[in-house]
């Protein structure tokens, strides 16, 4: 028993064992001077964490916590996520990314999604044993993870070894998904793309408008009741997903607003169980 107990610990530690990596060693993309010294608060980074050898499935997810692009919920969203993955056999990255803003970018709209494109450039060149590498992003970082599956065939970072950035799959929990005003989080759509962006730019960062064949498969959680990011996002990502045949699963509630993380204490369905499932039918 005590042998039993001793093994039990040291799988525990080794599943909430973390290493923080720096996304860039020299140069940030896109950055201004400024930008360099106000990076010495908020570097972006992510936070590795290793599932213990028994059960590992060599299958990574880069894990993106929202906050309307104006600041991080690296908890709830974050570091709450990877532990619950890692405990599941998956390897898990949360993502610290630059919030947009022209006093540190010089195109803030796509700061963020440079940060996103060199995570999972990184974790793959780190991790070349991992057999897939998917996202899950939740609010503003839902709106971040599906800019990065619907925008892989263009490289925003430097990609000399044309590593693939496209996810293998994507989880998107009460995602942003459009920046049109009668559907978008309008904190959200400001932060990024300004409070009075060109058409073009709000398409261009609507994902439901930039949905090809080629995307990964989705899984999209919504409660409708949710006042913040209305669950017609995730209705018309659904919709251009279904036009062009990827595969893709809506979970919704009734019930449970906003950022409620991996627990909806209105319910008693756990999304993130039915979440597991599907990855493993994926997979």
């Amino acid at each position: 028993m005590k042998t039993f107990f001793m093994i039990l610990c040291a799988m525990i530690s080794l599943a909430n064992a973390q290493e923080v990596i720096n996304l860039y060693v020299d140069t940030i993309p896109n950055a201004t001077d400024k930008e360099q010294v106000l990076l010495e608060k908020n570097i972006p980074k992510i936070f590795a964490y290793t599932p213990a050898k028994g059960i590992d499935k060599r299958i990574g997810v880069l894990v993106i916590p929202g906050g309307g692009y104006s600041h991080i919920a690296m908890d709830h969203e974050g570091h709450a996520v990877a532990k619950e993955l890692v405990k599941n056999g998956y390897s898990a990255f949360v993502l610290q990314y630059r919030l947009p803003s022209p006093n540190i970018m010089r195109e803030k709209s796509i700061g963020p999604l440079q940060d996103a494109q060199r995570a999972l450039q990184l974790i793959r060149n780190l991790h070349p044993d991992l057999t897939k590498v998917g996202v899950i992003g939740f609010s503003a970082g839902g709106h971040l993870a599906s800019t990065l599956m619907t925008k892989f065939k263009k490289d925003y970072i430097a990609n000399p070894s044309h590593i693939s950035l496209r996810p293998d799959f994507a989880g998107l929990i009460y995602p942003v998904i459009s920046m049109q005003d009668e559907v978008t989080h309008k904190g959200s759509k400001i932060n990024l793309i300004g409070d009075q962006p060109s058409q073009e730019l709000v398409k261009l960062f609507s994902s439901d408008l930039q949905v090809s064949a080629e995307v990964c498969p989705v899984f999209l959680v919504h409660a409708k009741d949710d006042t913040a990011v209305p669950i017609e996002n995730s209705y018309r990502m659904k919709a251009a997903l279904d036009d062009v045949s990827v595969p893709n699963t809506l979970y919704t509630f009734e019930q449970g607003g906003h950022g409620f993380g991996l627990i909806n204490k209105t319910s008693d369905q756990k999304w993130f169980d039915a979440f597991l499932t599907w990855l493993d039918k994926l997979n």
